[in-house]
């Protein structure tokens, strides 16, 4: 049984995908960690959109590759979408804090929490940085003004080869008190 802590040194962002579907179950599955990710306030901000139609996953790629970037995106079988929904609190709690105070963590949680799940169903990830965000609400639907918390390519792992981490070292980053 892989332990947590493996599972983090085995998950890594995959530029290549190998040339096999990825199971609608397996997928779900990703949504439903995410859906059980932690959230300030279990606000929960988040909604979920998987784009697994072969035609749609092609045009969500291209909508991927500006300037040059991710060419790798090509080979995707699939995406998940994570979007920013407005947070309804409880209403002592809404008197504190805004609803939306903690969502861009929360989002942070529930991508991560897609990618670990991912990873341990053997498939690969990368969460991708640089995307028209207009074209792919156009295409899947989405109101423009929605805020994106991510965009997740998935599909199997070309190799299962895992590249070593580069890491700031820990006594760079961390202080005891």
């Amino acid at each position: 049984m892989k332990s947590f802590m493996d599972l983090c040194l085995r998950r890594q962002s995959c530029r290549d995908f190998a040339d096999k579907p990825v199971e609608h179950d397996k997928l779900a599955q990703c949504v439903e960690a995410a859906r059980l990710a932690p959230s300030g306030c279990n606000a929960q901000p988040w909604s979920f959109v998987v784009v697994e139609n072969p035609a749609v996953v092609a045009e969500v790629a291209k909508c991927a590759q500006q300037l040059g970037a991710n060419e790798y995106i090509a080979k995707a079988k699939a995406f998940v979408v994570v979007l920013e929904e407005h947070a309804v609190l409880m209403p002592q709690i809404r008197k504190l804090i805004d609803s939306q105070y903690f969502a861009k963590g929360d989002l942070g949680a529930a991508v991560l929490t897609v990618c670990l799940q991912a990873e341990d169903l053997g498939l690969g990830t990368c969460i991708v940085g640089i995307y028209d965000r207009e074209k792919i609400s156009d295409l899947l639907g989405i109101p423009r003004e929605k805020q994106f918390g991510g965009l997740i390519a998935v599909g199997y792992p070309a190799s299962d080869k895992v590249r070593g981490k580069v890491r700031k070292p820990l006594e760079d980053i961390v202080r005891y008190v």
